[in-house]
């Protein structure tokens, strides 16, 4: 049983992250479709970083700035550029997926997984059987609590609300609805960031091609599930991990018996339940238009 608790952990604590960079975009009136892009962007600049510098704290921050610059570069296509923000964004997941296995061929000429020599510290043996994780995997909760006090409870969380739901209305308030999304969008690339360096140099450390493999559209469906709450989010993220985990289990318990393909297809199909489930609760999925309004059909 702590070995289950343990590998969900590990397997919810980077999905949690993006959902919480999904859920203040939500916030601030954008659907964010580009999750799994900035998290393979994290993932990669993390390990690169350890690689080059030796350095946990400079490959930290490089993988912050390059998420940051990323989600600025879609406020401008948004906001500037008047682009539709899910097209933007499946656009950024297109630059993350394919700039980040670009970037690793261009430094080490090989198409091969890069490992890096050491990642994120581990909490210790004083925690016994969860000495293996990651201290952000003991930042996870304290992120989220962190995230409903700053989204639910501050002058803050109420402005980007009402850019995000009445952005005519915050405008002719004083609020600036997109320098409010700039902000939003500034936070969730940090939140991206160490959601990619958590999947990247969390236990693995190693970045691999495709390594993120649908966990920024999986975040996205957390948020669509969890109503963009920042604690209903996070649980619909903990569920699918999961039904992940408990796929991985299954495959070591029954071997050839159930088809393995199944088995790893459980989460996504979790995935696709849980957005046809929160739908259904809420008579209908909020559609948002190309300045971020959220309208109703």
């Amino acid at each position: 049983m702590t070995d289950l608790i343990v590998a969900v952990l590990r397997s919810a604590t980077p999905l949690i992250y993006v959902t919480m960079a999904g859920v203040i975009a939500q916030r601030a009136g954008i659907w964010h479709l580009g999750l799994e892009g900035l998290m393979i962007i994290g993932a990669a600049a993390t390990i690169i970083g350890i690689v080059l510098t030796g350095s946990l704290l400079v490959a930290l921050l490089v993988a912050a700035v390059f998420c940051v610059l990323a989600s600025v570069l879609l406020w401008f296509a948004i906001e500037r550029l008047k682009a539709n923000p899910i097209i933007a964004g499946l656009g950024l997941t297109g630059l993350g997926i394919g700039g980040s296995t670009l970037a690793a061929q261009s430094i080490f000429g090989s198409q091969a997984s890069i490992s890096a020599p050491f990642g994120l510290p581990q909490l210790g043996e004083s925690f016994g059987p969860f000495a293996a994780l990651s201290v952000l995997v003991a930042a996870m909760p304290v992120t989220v609590v962190v995230m409903w006090f700053l989204l639910r409870r501050t002058r803050f969380g109420l402005q980007l609300a009402a850019c995000g739901e009445h952005p005519f209305a915050a405008r002719s308030a004083g609020v600036s609805p997109p320098r409010m999304r700039l902000v939003a969008l500034g936070i969730g690339g940090l939140l991206a960031a160490a959601g990619g360096a958590e999947l990247a140099a969390g236990g693995l450390q190693i970045f691999a091609q495709n390594m993120t493999a649908g966990r920024g559209f999986m975040a996205f469906a957390a948020v669509v599930f969890g109503a963009a709450h920042p604690i209903g989010s996070a649980l619909a993220a903990l569920f699918f991990s999961v039904v992940s985990a408990l796929g991985i289990r299954a495959q070591l318990l029954f071997g050839n018996a159930v088809p393995p393909d199944l088995l790893l297809a459980l989460p996504y199909l979790a995935t696709v339940f849980g957005v046809w489930l929160s739908g259904r609760l809420r008579g209908g999925a909020a559609i948002p238009s190309a300045f971020g309004e959220l309208r109703d059909y």
